[in-house]
């Protein structure tokens, strides 16, 4: 149009007819304000700049029909890809073999511990319940067949969890105003992730935790939108109480949700930081929100988190092979533990059993198998369960001939010296100048049983009774001793060492019970005991008495709060397939969790999402550099809407990713490349935020054609690495050629050349190239035991007689987070204190039908078969002359106790029935079982064998 035509205004109104402007200008047809991006418009909405704005939806979420129809065909491929083949494997794969027990423990009603809260374990043992489960499977080993088990439903839960993180992140990512090629793409990756995948397959707790952090962060974001469009609205509060429960059911799986309150805690600070420099806001107007957060981001959690424990305590009402973890008030108010009254006074002569009052190792306690060095006199340790072996006579050192079962009470003062008889065995406490046998120190000296039947004793068994403090309620407590209300030190009488014990477990000839030992620098906290029981023939039946005072909630409470913390604190020991945090962004190895008829399930991420993940993390923090020392030279580019908008999105998810990542570098613990999954989350979130950066400036139509290519990529991966997520047959050489990284320890030697090799997979036994997998054999009903026969390679064949390994104990398996101090639950051989007993009746091994033989440097061997319906047979090894101590079921025959120290030389007697004929007895600690295994191994190998 030229500069002098002149453009006709509107007509004029009819007389008396008031002038109306138009709104929409014929010069300037489009809206002033159109030309606005997002940010720039709500920030004009919130000063009035607008007119009258669209209806705002709750938590900012604006969703086309076509997205509501994409996102149930993405719930729908999740769940394609998650449930596929859900019931394969049928058998037990590694942590199953924890999470399983525990929802067995949980249907049984008995107690265990965990260092996990319960809300993963309560959700699987549901499913199991609304099943019919009974908890009679004991999920005993890795690759045990699954039978009258609810193990689809129970995987269901973790795998639906799973299915529902797709669509979370979708959500999240359209809340926090990226484009919906964005979200697809996050979601896709997310989807066709293979660690995720795995991990939501098995009876695990991770897939969970990953839920309930995706969906703390979809609340948490939808709050804030709410917050920025008008507070104080029901739809806020619904928000923030919905984020609030959400953090309280994260933390509840597993305390890596405390991660997830620390990110929410940051963005919390931050919005209460902008809102004090807000001059509009004033103070009163500032409590309100402070309180607001307060009350549903602290309290809600906190209430929901000991809501949890409350119904763990409510399920777990009996007695189980947890106790031995908690203290005797603890332990007393599960069923069938309660203790009756015992007596107050403790005399000369009294019975008693001895509790340590600084770690959970429990009694003082002796059995008759002996240390293999030192002086191979009797162990004395603490075991963590009641028991005949923890019970002790206390008698008079320095006054021998006083006859406490007939004359009055003498009660024990401070000062007192006395010697402390075992009961079972007759020996007395004793320590010498003999290093112990873990803490090989020269300021700690051996403790031991020794003695005879009959023998007084010598100067090593002397120890001077110093009372530490008593109890306020009881005055006497403090001037002598008395039954759990005075704390007392054992000082040795020669050496002036303390009866020390700390926690350190033996090995396993020492039954992986905790070590006791007389230390001349003991730590007091570690050094003070206290009566628990107390008996004595003079003592009438009306005499004062004592118990423990029993916890409520909150004590039970914050005494398994400080045992899961020790407990997982506790968990060093490394592991075959443990790695650090350095290594999990680069994916440099993953973790075997099952292999099984030449089928492995490996846990490895897809590479795609994986390393694309980590390049964005490191681009942000790169990115974010740069700017910082962009505005340090004057530089605005915060002054710029976009960058703002970009930079407070990359910024939380980048702080979500440093918070649930970097706190695992000052963990001493074992740790798992699982670990990383949180921390994974919103690095893939921040990959979609980046990508939605990178391609703002692009046309939709290339935008999501470069969508599309990545998409197919992590495809190609899944696809390529799918059957160690499934279990499903593989070839050497495609495992070969997808293992694109050396540290990647997949075991590529146990597929199969052919995939139709797997068609007569069980007709045809092939050895293992790689020593992974191993062959059961035996476990029969008639109670003989397993016998695992790992398989050899051709550099270093099977050697069938020299692997043989006795496997009737529960196997190694899984990551050991969750099996607690090593040794607490470990009983003593012929004593399975909680199997076919009455929950909290006394177990005593020298009553017990089994006797376990121990694996002791022997130069001669006498066998001994107890003849009766037992049918127990005994292996007593004479070690260097010295015979181990007999055993409560074993008669007595002349044999001669030659002792390492001169001094403590002593004759006992043993004797021994005739071996039954019919049955010869085989050399060796396997006895009946070797020859079985032997038998096996020459059906399965002949040419080795030959």
């Amino acid at each position: 149009m030229s500069g002098h035509v002149r453009v006709r205004r509107p007509a004029s109104p009819p007389p008396g007819v008031a002038h109306v402007a138009s709104v929409v200008s014929q010069r300037f047809p489009q809206s002033r304000d159109d030309h606005l991006d997002a940010d720039a418009r709500r920030a004009a909405a919130s000063k009035g700049f607008l007119g009258k704005s669209k209806e705002y939806l709750p938590g900012g979420l604006s969703l086309t029909e076509g997205e509501v129809k994409l996102l149930f065909l993405l719930v729908l491929v999740a769940a394609g890809v998650r449930l596929f083949r859900l019931s394969k494997p049928d058998s037990v794969v590694f942590d199953e073999v924890h999470f399983g027990k525990f929802a067995s423990k949980y249907i049984k009603t008995q107690y265990f511990v965990d260092v996990h809260p319960p809300l993963a374990k309560l959700l699987i043992t549901l499913a199991a319940f609304i099943f019919g489960y009974d908890g009679q499977f004991d999920f005993k080993e890795i690759g045990k067949m699954y039978e009258r088990v609810p193990y689809v439903a129970m995987r269901m839960v973790p795998a639906t969890l799973g299915v529902a993180t797709v669509p979370l992140a979708y959500l999240t990512l359209r809340q926090l105003d990226c484009r919906a090629t964005t979200a697809l793409l996050v979601s896709l990756f997310i989807t066709f992730e293979n660690g995720l995948i795995t991990q939501s397959r098995l009876i695990l707790l991770d897939s969970p935790l990953i839920f309930f952090t995706a969906l703390t962060i979809f609340f948490w974001t939808g709050f804030s939108s709410e917050d920025k469009h008008k507070p104080f609205t029901s739809s806020w509060w619904t928000w923030l109480t919905l984020t609030g429960l959400s953090l309280g059911a994260v933390v509840s799986c597993k305390w890596v949700g405390l991660f997830t309150i620390a990110t929410v805690g940051v963005s919390t600070v931050l919005q209460l930081w902008n809102l004090l420099g807000d001059l509009r806001v004033p103070p009163s107007l500032f409590v309100r929100h402070f309180m607001a957060r307060a009350i549903c981001l602290i309290a809600i959690p906190i209430v929901f988190y000991m809501t949890m424990f409350q119904i763990h305590f409510l399920i777990l009402e009996n007695s189980g092979d947890g106790d031995g973890f908690m203290s005797s008030e603890f332990q007393h108010t599960l069923g069938g533990r309660g203790m009756v009254d015992t007596y107050a006074d403790v005399g000369v002569g009294s019975l008693v059993t001895i509790r340590h009052l600084n770690t959970q190792g429990g009694y003082l306690h002796s059995h008759v198998h002996t240390y293999p060095g030192g002086s191979k006199q009797q162990q004395v340790t603490l075991y963590p369960h009641r028991d005949g072996n923890n019970d002790w006579r206390i008698f008079n050192a320095s006054d021998h001939t006083f006859d406490w079962s007939s004359e009055p009470l003498s009660y024990i003062v401070h000062g007192t010296r006395i010697k402390l008889q075992h009961v079972a065995t007759e020996k007395h406490l004793h320590s010498h100048d003999h290093r112990p046998p873990v803490s090989d120190v020269d300021f700690q000296n051996e403790v031991s049983a020794y003695g005879l039947p009959g023998f007084a004793g010598d100067a090593n068994d002397d120890w001077y009774l110093e009372i530490e403090h008593g109890d306020r309620r009881d005055s006497e407590s403090a001037k002598r001793l008395r039954t759990l209300r005075t704390v007392f030190r054992l000082r040795h009488g020669l050496t002036g060492c303390y009866l020390f014990s700390h926690k350190v477990k033996l090995p396993d000839w020492g039954f992986e019970q905790q070590e006791v030992t007389c230390n001349k620098n003991a730590v007091k906290a570690n050094s003070l005991w206290y009566i628990e029981t107390a008996q004595h023939p003079v003592l009438p039946p009306d005499a004062p008495k004592v118990n423990y005072k029993l916890p409520g909630f909150f004590g039970k409470f914050f005494e398994l709060q400080q045992v899961m913390w020790t407990t997982n604190a506790g968990l060093t020991d490394r592991h075959t397939y443990d790695s650090r945090p350095e290594s999990w962004p680069r994916l440099l190895r993953g973790i075997n969790f099952w292999v099984k008829d030449h089928r492995q399930i490996y846990l490895i991420g897809n590479p795609i999402v994986w390393w694309l993940s980590t390049a964005a993390v490191v681009a942000y923090a790169l990115v974010r550099g740069f700017l910082i020392l962009r505005a340090q030279r004057g530089y605005r580019d915060f002054d710029n809407t976009k960058v703002v908008k970009y930079d407070s999105l990359c910024g939380f998810l980048f702080v979500g990713w440093f918070l649930h990542y970097f706190p695992f570098f000052i963990m001493g613990r074992q740790l798992f490349l699982h670990h990383y999954f949180p921390a994974l989350y919103f690095a893939v979130m921040l990959t979609g935020v980046v990508f939605d950066l990178v391609t703002s400036t692009l046309r939709p139509k290339i935008r999501l054609q470069i969508a599309a290519v990545l998409v197919l990529l992590a495809i190609w991966q899944f696809s390529r690495f799918s059957p160690l997520a499934y279990g499903t047959p593989w070839t050497k050489s495609k495992c070969l050629s997808a293992k694109v990284l050396k540290t990647w320890d997949f075991s590529c030697y146990d597929f199969l050349d052919e995939y139709s090799q797997y068609n007569n997979i069980a007709a045809t036994p092939v050895k293992s190239q790689i020593p992974v997998a191993h062959t059961t054999v035996g476990g029969e009903a008639d109670g003989r035991p397993a016998i695992v026969i790992p398989h050899g390679d051709d550099n270093e064949p099977l050697k069938p007689y020299a692997h043989l390994v006795q496997a009737n104990a529960d196997a190694d398996a899984g990551d050991s987070e969750t099996t607690g101090i090593r040794g607490e639950n470990v009983p003593e051989p012929g004593r399975n204190v909680f199997d076919r007993l009455d929950a909290g009746a006394d177990v005593k091994s020298k009553n017990e039908e089994h006797v376990t033989q121990e694996a002791l440097p022997t130069t001669t061997e006498v066998v001994v078969v107890a003849n009766g319906g037992g049918g127990v047979s005994v292996a007593a090894p004479i070690v260097d002359g010295t015979s181990a101590e007999k055993d409560g079921l074993v008669n007595e025959k002349d044999v001669t106790v030659k002792d390492s120290e001169d001094k403590e030389s002593s004759t006992t007697t043993l004797q021994s029935t005739e071996v039954e004929k019919e049955k010869p007895v085989v050399d060796g600690p396997l006895g009946e079982a070797e020859h079985e295994a032997k038998k096996a191994a020459e059906e399965l190998f002949p040419d080795d064998v030959r």
